[in-house]
């Protein structure tokens, strides 16, 4: 598995220091013009990078396939959209980025999503997440603390005809209590420790993936069973930070 993974660490640490480096020459990219693009040259696009994401170790059929159906061009600031099929992170606006696709995809297949099931998404962004958790599961359920990302996510989800992903606007670490339990879980911003909320509304057999750290970051597998639950450490990450924690 290290073997395996390798490259994509090396490629989400490149990945955050160009996102670095593009929020400094933002205002010169807004001087320059940028490449345009037709559908058929993003869907093209879309699928050398899918093919990239298998050679990188995604492997889920599902998986792979939701990643080619979901235009992630369109979830992508205009400014930064020639860039939407690039592996990289992108900013959204409000200090937010849309996550690198290699951890779209990681994530998405960690969670082992299945038809029938209910998904809870803490960190709705620009709702590229959402869509592609919309097409393995039944319902998706997504949180995001900040209302223009909020409102922005539900009228574009709703205008792609995703008819099975509800968006409010919220704090992730209280979960989404009146549609627990859910099969899966999503966090995608880095709280200091699991969050105990969402683990009470994690199915028996379900699974959370979730960043963790304040400083360095790792990704946590969380498995809820009978008898308890169980966490898998894996690749190391760096998200946002995760924010308003409730105070004891």
């Amino acid at each position: 598995m290290i073997q395996v993974l390798w490259r994509p660490v090396v490629a989400i640490i490149l990945g955050f220091v160009l996102l670095g480096s593009l929020a400094c020459t933002e205002s010169f990219s807004r001087l320059t013009k940028a490449p345009q693009y037709s559908e058929d040259e993003f869907a093209a696009q879309r699928r050398r990078l899918v093919e990239s994401l298998k050679e990188q170790g995604i492997s889920k059929r599902p998986v792979l396939e939701a990643l080619l159906k979901v235009p992630r061009h369109k979830f992508v600031p205009p400014t930064y959209r020639h860039l939407a099929y690039e592996n990289r992170p992108l900013p959204i606006g409000h200090d937010q980025t849309i996550s690198q696709p290699f951890i779209v995809g990681y994530m998405t297949e960690m969670a082992e999503i299945a038809s029938g099931e209910t998904v809870l998404e803490i960190g709705t962004g620009s709702g590229y997440q959402a869509a592609v958790l919309a097409e393995l599961a039944k319902e998706v359920y997504s949180i995001e603390i900040i209302p223009p990302l909020a409102e922005n996510a539900r009228n574009l989800l709703r205008e792609m005809g995703y008819q099975n992903v509800q968006v409010k606007t919220g704090n992730g670490y209280l979960g989404w209590p009146e549609h627990a339990p859910f099969d899966a879980i999503i966090v995608t911003a880095a709280p200091d420790e699991v969050p105990q909320a969402l683990v009470d509304q994690l199915a028996v057999r379900g699974k959370m993936v979730v960043p963790v750290g304040s400083g360095f970051q790792q990704m946590v597998i969380v498995t809820r069973n009978e008898s308890g639950v169980v966490e898998r450490r894996t690749i190391p990450v760096a998200f946002v930070p995760m924010v308003d924690k409730p105070q004891p």
